[in-house]
């Protein structure tokens, strides 16, 4: 018996066929619910005109109008290189007044109607939303044109820059 030995064969499995029916059923509804519920990011792109060594120097001794928004924590203060202070509007208990500045800005606009520079200053801790807000309040306003609400134009060219510190 020491001289026998056995040979172990192994048994072939015939090739089995998957069954994915169940699986292509699942995506079959899966995948348009997925894209149904999926959210969509919009990204918005804003250009910031800024001015450049070349026009600081060619500007007249005699300064043009110039629109300012300074965001502080308790108000947004609306002010210009001329006559300085045009209105202090203080923050609600939500946050900044959004509608009055928009208010505000149409008044100026009625005054300077070829103007479309304006100049935000924001405080070192201001919120990012806060900044987005008031540039969209700056830029443009809701306008009710026949049946539908279209965006009239404000200040559109703004640029951006640090609040001078409070003294």
């Amino acid at each position: 018996m020491a001289g026998k030995r056995r040979l172990r064969t192994r048994k072939r499995h015939p090739a089995v066929e998957l069954n994915i029916t169940a699986f292509m059923n699942l995506m079959v509804v899966l995948v348009p619910f997925l894209l149904m519920t999926a959210v969509f990011t919009h990204m918005s792109i804003l250009e910031l005109n800024l001015p450049g060594l070349d026009e600081a120097k060619n500007t007249p001794n005699k300064p043009s109008f110039e629109l300012r928004v300074t965001i502080r924590k308790d108000a947004l203060i609306l002010s210009d290189n001329k006559g300085g202070l045009i209105k202090r509007i203080p923050n609600t208990p939500k946050g900044p007044d959004y509608a009055r500045l928009t208010e505000t800005l149409k008044l100026v606009k009625s005054r300077f109607p070829d103007k479309t520079n304006a100049t935000i200053l924001a405080e070192k801790d201001t919120p990012y939303d806060t900044l987005v807000q008031v540039m969209d309040a700056v830029r443009m306003y809701p306008v009710m044109m026949d049946g539908e609400l279209v965006p009239a134009e404000l200040f559109p060219d703004i640029a951006i820059g640090d609040a001078p510190r409070r003294r």
